[in-house]
């Protein structure tokens, strides 16, 4: 989990460098980041079902292995599309490592201590997001851009061992139905998904006629998919499971709070920077005050939810996010950093409290031999929130300051759209607290059916 979010986060701060070392506009450098974000959206509901038929634990191994030659790869690039491809085939080994890992915490780890475990994972994802600008910088100033892919290898390495070694041997149980693995719709699914993502992130959050063509693809692509689902014996997600009111919430609530989540990622560089005027090196300090909240309450948050239970701790994460949105909406600039870094704090731990409790209930009531393929669910539930965050919010901040160029917008402008933003993700969380308790409402009726069914 460490390294998955570590290689999404350290690129990011090289491309500056990388555009210089390969003569390249920013557009095309952004493939770097690009290409691993699509590979990992679009392959990790299939590379979950794949460990479902294989074995997990040998897919498992097979993703670190690629994960860390890729980045081998990606360190002697010759040329900016060979680094591109390579960080596409880093993105799938990501891919297997972030739906496998989620897996084994339901095979390996007692019941009971299911939240501490899920807890720890968020943490380790939210210290690779927080270390990965700042080693990046580090390395790049130290040892050129190339050191911030190869710094994966030895981390791969142990990583594999460490994976070799602790984790249990596949088990072979009997086959009670078709494992056919389903191409035609694990294909199906990377074509719609990709064009849903290159709709979201094409253009800057400017929608033009090639993103709705792509937008228009990616909704023909799930008719289409929906469709072959039907028809195939083995099909790659089982339409059924979308009836269990408890997992359909757990993906749409999970996919609202990082669509709200990536907002302040978007809005908080220019609502301080520009807003109130602090300097770059200010600005990337408290940014890293929502990652380190995050590292700080997963395994706390993880050890509350397994003593007070799942659902009850969901919804007091969506609380607590809620608030802090409405307080940000709320803000007067006049307070400075101290009434921006307040609410901030409230709404990631109230998002890391949602993540372990979200993930516990799911993985704890998936059967074994779903748990990859709903593990695959839950992580594309969440990547396709966060780029539909930057698209969607990023438009919103834009729209709400009433200007056409942040970078030169009038501080009360940007204090504006600043503010409205986090009223329209304040009202997002509401709608997830809505979907959250109407489907604790309706689990039981639910039950009862499949139960008369029988």
């Amino acid at each position: 989990m460490l390294l998955s979010s570590l290689g999404t986060s350290i690129a990011n701060v090289a491309l500056p460098t990388l555009a210089q070392a390969f003569t390249a506009s920013f557009q095309e450098v952004q493939w770097i980041v690009l290409a691993y974000l699509l590979a990992i959206t679009t392959l990790i509901v299939s590379v979950g079902r794949l460990g479902d038929i294989t074995g997990r634990r040998r897919l498992l191994l097979t993703g670190i292995a690629l994960f860390t030659l890729a980045s081998v790869l990606c360190g002697l690039a010759p040329t900016l599309w060979m680094l591109i491809a390579a960080r596409a085939a880093q993105g799938l080994g990501a891919a297997i490592m972030m739906a496998l890992t989620m897996v084994f915490v339901g095979e390996t780890v007692p019941k009971a201590r299911t939240g501490s475990a899920m807890g720890l994972l968020g943490t380790m994802s939210a210290i690779g997001t927080a270390l990965g600008p700042s080693l990046g910088g580090v390395l790049i100033s130290g040892l050129g851009w190339r050191a911030v892919f190869l710094v994966n290898v030895p981390l791969g390495v142990l990583t594999f061992l460490l994976t070799h070694r602790c984790l249990p041997v596949d088990r072979r149980e009997p086959k009670t139905a078709p494992t056919g693995f389903d191409g035609v719709g694990t294909l199906l699914l990377a074509l719609t998904l990709a064009a849903y993502a290159l709709a979201m992130t094409i253009g800057h959050g400017s929608f033009g006629p090639l993103n709705m063509a792509l937008l228009s693809a990616a909704a023909l692509g799930v008719g289409v998919f929906v469709l072959a689902e039907s028809k195939t014996a083995s099909p790659l997600i089982r339409l059924a499971m979308f009836r269990d009111p408890a997992l359909s919430a757990s993906l749409a609530t999970s996919a609202l709070v990082s669509t709200v989540m990536m907002a302040t990622l978007v809005v908080g560089p220019f609502y301080l920077s520009r807003g109130l005027g602090r300097d770059a090196a200010l600005v990337g300090l408290v940014m890293s005050v929502g990652p380190l909240v995050a590292a700080l309450t997963g395994v706390p948050a993880g050890r509350v939810v397994d003593r007070l239970g799942a659902q009850r701790m969901t919804l007091l994460g969506l609380i607590a996010m809620a608030a802090g949105s409405f307080v940000l909406s709320a803000m007067p600039r006049t307070i400075g950093i101290a009434g921006y870094i307040a609410p901030i704090v409230v709404i990631t731990a109230g998002y890391a409290m949602f993540q372990t409790a979200n993930n516990t209930a799911v993985m704890s009531d998936a059967r074994p031999d779903q748990r990859g393929v709903i593990s695959g669910l839950l992580n594309l539930s969440r990547n396709l929130g966060l780029i539909t965050g930057a698209s969607v919010m990023g438009a919103v901040f834009a729209l709400a300051s009433a200007t056409t160029d942040i970078a030169t917008a009038h501080p009360g402008a940007v204090a504006t759209g600043m503010r409205i933003t986090f009223a329209v993700a304040a009202m997002l969380i509401v709608i997830a607290l809505a979907i959250a308790a109407g489907s604790r409402v309706l689990a039981p009726l639910s039950g009862a059916r499949l139960r008369g069914s029988r």
